[in-house]
C-alpha cells in the first residue's frame, strides 16, 4: 500500500466519526508531529470528488492546528457487504 498526500480540504469526516473527537489529545499530537514528523499515514477511501476518512482522526486536526494543507495517506478500498 502506497503513501499519498492529499489536501485536507478533501477530507470528510463523517458525523459519527467526528463524535469519537478527544479535543484533548490534538495539541499534544500535534506537538509531537512537529518534533518527529508523522509517523503513521490517515486511512481514507475515495468518494465522490472527495476522500472519506477511515481512520487517523486526531492526526487530521492535528496537522489542521499546524497549519497544513496536505497530510499523508493511505487509501483503502470501501468495504462490500
Amino acid at each position: 500500500m502506497r503513501i499519498v498526500d492529499i489536501p485536507i480540504d478533501k477530507i470528510y469526516i463523517p458525523a459519527a466519526k467526528r463524535k469519537t473527537l478527544n479535543e484533548e489529545k490534538v495539541l499534544p499530537l500535534a506537538e509531537d508531529i512537529l518534533e518527529n514528523g508523522m509517523e503513521t499515514p490517515v486511512y481514507v477511501r475515495a468518494g465522490k470528488g472527495r476522500y472519506v476518512l477511515q481512520e487517523g482522526l486526531h492526526r487530521v486536526e492535528a496537522i489542521k492546528l499546524l497549519g497544513e494543507n496536505i497530510i499523508e495517506a493511505h487509501i483503502v478500498q470501501a468495504k462490500k457487504f
